[in-house]
């Protein structure tokens, strides 16, 4: 096949994306709301969700879509499993300061309204709910002909926690534990490689899958043998159980968790956004999945470009105080199993490092 593919070649470049953000962030004015006052904004490291004052507590919200996973689900008019990507791209960031969901509103564009559709997605969007514990609190569907050329599915998020509980990254120290939570696939980042990879295999997605694969863990829509389709389509976790039972009624204070992060575009230089100057060694990865094995050697992809572009297995990571470590890695491995610990916090600059030593990020 000749070069390697990468991310970038397959039309997103996630520096130019970052870029772009900055610079979006950079033109917005600060909140009309004076500081101290209910809905003024609340600064927060890290980016994962972003807190406002609301009395004794914050209020949290957090605004993603499903991306360019809906194009695979639009091929094979399967939508069972895309509001709960939606549902999870956001509560799941939320997770990741502390805060319990508690609502959510989605938006579908379409270029033609379709009653079958939207059936399915609502329920989707049902099935989402109950697993993230929130109440669907509305939406919108806009028909956008000339505009869009294929459904495409956003939501947002509401969340709260009690002020002084939010989880920022500024207790980190050098010797906390980093806990993996495993995924349930390729979750909803880096199709536009995925994509690209299946275009240059020449395999259709009703094509079986050809590696060993947990077949438990793939949520199935279609007789016979786990179809490429069925894999690329696993709807994301959703992670609220069990973290949100960690932080209110786990082994340890909830003081003990410093930090909390969602594992999505980017990978694990997700990481980098909690601190500073601290960085962060994965001495012992959860095991990679399949799909990602196949994309690797199909794509002809590095490896470091992999752990960059998608989860690679670990959906999210738990930072907590090596004292309490052993006894919250247990209590997760009860709610979730292949949960484990894979690395610490340490001080060797603002890096991650990893045990396979091509993989090293120094900036997000």
């Amino acid at each position: 096949m000749g070069e390697g593919l990468d991310y970038a070649s397959s039309g997103v470049d996630i520096d130019l994306e970052g870029d772009a953000v900055s610079s979006l962030i950079g033109a917005l004015g600060r909140s009309v709301r004076p500081s101290g006052t209910v809905g003024a904004p609340v600064d927060l490291p890290g980016g994962f969700g972003g807190l406002v004052e609301f009395g004794d507590n914050y209020l949290a919200l957090a605004t993603d879509g499903v991306g360019s996973k809906l194009s695979i689900a639009t091929q094979l008019k399967q939508w069972s499993g895309v509001g709960i990507d939606c549902m999870a791209m956001n509560v799941n960031d939320l997770l990741c300061v502390g805060a319990e969901p508690i609502a959510f509103v989605d938006y579908i564009a379409v270029p033609k309204p379709d009653p079958e559709t939207h059936a399915a997605i609502g329920a989707s969007l049902a099935e989402a709910c109950k697993r993230a514990r929130v109440t669907l609190a509305g939406g919108e569907t806009a028909s956008l002909p000339g505009i869009v050329s294929e459904l495409d599915l956003s939501g947002t998020a509401l969340g709260w926690l009690s002020k002084g509980s939010e989880i920022t990254g500024a207790n980190l120290k050098e010797g906390d534990v980093l806990i993996g939570l495993p995924s349930s696939g390729v979750h909803s980042n880096g199709y536009s490689l995925v994509r690209k990879v299946m275009e240059v295999s020449g395999h259709s997605w009703d094509d079986p899958w050809p590696l060993s694969i947990d077949e438990e863990r793939i949520e199935r829509f279609q007789d016979g043998p786990i179809s490429f389709g069925e894999v690329f389509l696993n709807p994301t976790r959703i992670y609220v159980d069990p973290v949100i039972d960690l932080i209110r009624e786990g082994p340890c204070s909830s003081d003990n968790i410093h930090a909390i992060c969602h594992i999505t575009g980017g990978g694990l230089s997700n990481l980098l956004r909690l601190h500073d100057s601290l960085g962060w060694h994965i001495h012992s990865p959860l095991p990679i999945l399949s799909e990602f094995e196949w994309i690797e050697k199909a794509g002809e992809i590095g490896r470091r470009e992999m752990f960059r572009t998608f989860n690679m297995g670990c959906g999210m990571i738990i930072a907590v105080d090596a004292t309490v470590a052993s006894e919250v890695s247990t209590w997760l491995q009860n709610k979730l199993e292949g949960t484990a610990v894979i690395g610490e916090v340490v001080s060797n600059g603002h890096k991650v490092t990893h045990h396979e030593s091509e993989v090293i990020f120094e900036h997000y």
